[in-house]
């Protein structure tokens, strides 16, 4: 499989995702509008998001920072988190277990 070859789906408004699923994990590769949100919210998948390039305003359970390319941040299970992209971004998102509404 080649990442060329997975076609970007509109997972929220301004949020364009080319996922893979394993069995024990989801990876998403984001191509993200400017201004785009995420609204609060949480999940039972733990989550590992990084920044590739842009700038992304991230808020974790209430502390809000802003994260650029090389960034990294882990999500615990349940923990409440939204975002919004300053810039036009390119993320990366790792789900466990898989994120199977996103299948």
């Amino acid at each position: 499989m080649n990442l060329s070859e997975i076609e970007s789906k509109e997972i929220m408004p301004g949020y364009h995702g080319k996922l893979v699923h394993g069995e024990q994990m989801s990876w998403v590769f984001w191509d993200v509008e400017l201004g785009a949100m995420v609204p609060e919210h949480h999940h039972v998948n733990e989550q590992i998001m990084h920044v590739v390039d842009g700038t992304f305003e991230f808020t974790l359970d209430g502390i809000t920072k802003t994260y650029g390319p090389g960034d990294v941040v882990i999500i615990p299970s349940n923990t409440p988190h939204s975002g919004k992209a300053i810039t036009v971004c390119k993320l990366m998102d790792i789900f466990s277990p898989v994120r199977s509404e996103y299948k």
